[in-house]
């Protein structure tokens, strides 16, 4: 099935979406030209493309953005999330409804266009999102290839075949692909109106963070906390954490299958419980831990992308509005005795977070830092805190 939609459905086609099942999707291409490979999801958040398209956790997809106008206030060097933009770390194509235009923003330095082109993310423009939402809602997020060519010229068959073998996320590792290189510190914290990001002055605990895709919005909220943030390499052995006498430990987000990282990093994690560290775990690092303790992960059927998803944290009783990035889920029948569930999704009642009884250890599976999305749950970096200055025997902070 073919599809050419207003308000370019009399220019020829610069760019192509081939879903697995043959469905050919056709828009004007814009950013990179060539073509990728990838799953193709929904987000549904209304500002934010800068810091969705940067977030590791996307890497090996397409994002498709059901807000219909992405770009209006442009690019710039600051509301980037990936640690590493060498490594061109996150989504790999990008879908809009509307052309994009012109930037219209004070803090705006370059063109969406010019910015995706240096970033080699595939994009394209004058589809019905709407339609191809409603899609992926019913099928599932489905694998797919993006293609720009300037002279709109496609081999069609030779890119349903790529589409249809592609074997999908199951079973990748894409954390080795992201993670950093080589340990580091982190010293940024949270940007301020009219001030920019600002520095850590003071450091009164050291926090160990395993990056298998981390955000720059977790580092800069873990420093906001009086933390010196050590920011280590997905594989770094458990020893090597330790070495570094941690006060706590940051298991943080990434991309791909949960159970391919789990290879590697489960071992690690389970050596690290057999300290009495604090933990705290986010998205795929709330899924290694799941993991590590004996539960299971699921793919979803759409999974979850978006700023606007309320979660309902039964440790205080309140419902917050969440940001959430995941295709892979934590089974909540498969929880062990001694693992709590603390959070849920209320959309469709997925596991959104658990704490081990008696334990220093938690995760959540969405993301609390946001970047884009709201605030509601800034306060799970306090509890983590928290955690450590009870093993310090200090008085704990102010949670809300």
């Amino acid at each position: 099935m073919a599809t050419s939609i207003a308000p370019w459905s009399e220019i020829k086609p610069t760019a192509l979406l081939v879903l697995a099942d043959g469905t050919v999707i056709e828009g004007q291409g814009l950013g990179a030209s060539g073509e990728a490979v990838a799953e193709v999801c929904f987000n549904t958040a209304l500002t934010g493309y800068q810091e969705i398209l940067t977030d590791p956790s996307y890497a090996g997809q397409i994002v498709t953005f059901t807000f219909p106008h992405i770009g209006n206030v442009g690019t710039n060097e600051e509301d980037i999330e990936d640690l590493t933009p060498a490594a061109r770390a996150g989504a790999v194509g990008a879908i809009f409804r509307a052309d994009v235009t012109d930037p219209s923003n004070y803090r705006a330095a370059d063109h969406l266009d010019a910015w995706l082109k240096r970033r080699g993310i595939i994009a394209m423009a004058g589809i019905d999102t709407r339609a191809l939402t409603v899609l992926l809602r019913e099928k599932g997020a489905a694998n797919a290839v993006i293609a720009h060519a300037q002279d709109g010229n496609f081999d069609v068959d030779a890119l349903k075949e790529r589409a249809a073998n592609w074997t999908g996320l199951l079973g990748l590792d894409l954390a080795r692909e992201v993670t950093s290189g080589q340990s580091s510190t982190w010293t940024e914290t949270p940007w301020v109106w009219e001030e920019g990001y600002g520095n850590t002055d003071e450091e009164n605990i050291h926090i160990v963070a395993v990056d298998y895709g981390v955000k720059r919005n977790i580092l800069r909220l873990l420093a906001s906390l009086g933390a010196r943030v050590t920011v280590v390499p997905a594989t770094t052995p458990a020893a090597d954490i330790v070495a570094l006498e941690p006060d706590g430990i940051f298991l943080s987000n990434g991309p791909g299958d949960p159970e391919a990282t789990g290879e590697y990093a489960v071992p690690m994690i389970k050596e690290l419980l057999e300290t009495d560290i604090p933990i705290f775990g986010i998205c795929l690092g709330h899924q290694m831990l799941a993991l590590a303790l004996g539960a299971r992960t699921l793919k979803m059927h759409q999974g979850h992308h978006g700023a606007n998803h309320p979660v309902k944290d039964f440790t205080t009783g309140k419902v917050e509005i969440v940001s959430m990035n995941h295709g892979f889920a934590v089974d909540g029948d498969s929880l062990p005795d001694g693992v709590e569930e603390t959070h849920v999704s209320l959309f469709d009642g997925t596991n959104c977070g658990i704490a081990l009884t008696g334990r220093p250890v938690f995760s959540v599976q969405h993301h609390p830092e946001a970047s884009p999305g709201p605030q509601d749950s800034h306060y799970l970096f306090r509890r983590f805190a928290n955690l450590i200055r009870r093993q310090h025997g200090e008085p704990a902070l102010a949670e809300r």
